[in-house]
């Protein structure tokens, strides 16, 4: 039994692969943009870190949601359904909390396959 861990911390990995899936977990660099702005730069960090695992975003099996105020859900649906290919949402969980940093507005923990 096997498991890779991508650059290890003492906290947490940036990526950790089991059994063919990945578990990771990526917020907004810019934690000053509005919901827009930090959906696009999760989203396009979430697509560099499932290609370092041989992956894309249509092999996503699932994705919880942390938001920190509902009155965002409308823009972050529409950048999610802008982003995601045709027939292949994963399963989705979309919670309202609390987040460490304040100024995110969201952070998402990814699920996907990767290539054998």
């Amino acid at each position: 039994m096997t498991i890779q861990r991508i650059n290890p911390s003492a906290r947490w990995s940036d990526i950790t692969v089991f059994n063919g899936v990945a578990y990771f977990v990526d917020v907004a660099d810019d934690a000053n943009a509005d919901m827009t702005g930090q959906m696009q730069q999760l989203l396009a960090q979430a697509e560099q870190t499932l290609a370092k695992v041989g992956s894309d975003k249509s092999q996503l099996i699932s994705v919880t949601i942390y938001i920190t105020d509902f009155a965002n859900v409308g823009a972050l649906n529409d950048v999610w359904s802008a982003w995601l290919p045709a027939d292949s949402a994963p399963s989705r969980a979309c919670l309202k909390v609390e987040l460490a940093n304040p100024a995110y507005l969201v952070e998402m923990a990814f699920v996907a396959a990767v290539a054998d």
